[in-house]
């Protein structure tokens, strides 16, 4: 197994299918690396968010492909439920 260090967001963990989907493409985890806490806190949310496994699996395929393609967010997602809102 890969030690190598894959930072999560700041309300949410790395789950450890993610975090092996992105060891698997080191294209995707440069990008990971490189988008904010909160980005990747989004995309966290988004793939624990799925209700089914076929969901949560095509998430992580997009998380890897949206990376690629320079997409800091998840595409068509309102954001983590669990963020604070500054109330604008």
């Amino acid at each position: 197994m890969n030690s190598q260090p894959v930072p999560g967001g700041p309300v949410h963990a790395l789950p450890a299918d993610l975090r092996q989907a992105l060891l698997a493409d080191a294209t995707a985890l440069a990008a990971w690396h490189d988008i904010t806490p909160l980005a990747r806190n989004e995309f966290i949310c988004w793939v624990e968010d799925a209700k089914q496994a076929a969901t949560r699996q095509r998430r992580i395929r997009r998380t890897q492909e949206e990376l690629l393609e320079g997409k800091r967010r998840p595409c068509c997602w309102p954001g983590c439920k669990h963020r604070e809102r500054n109330g604008r």
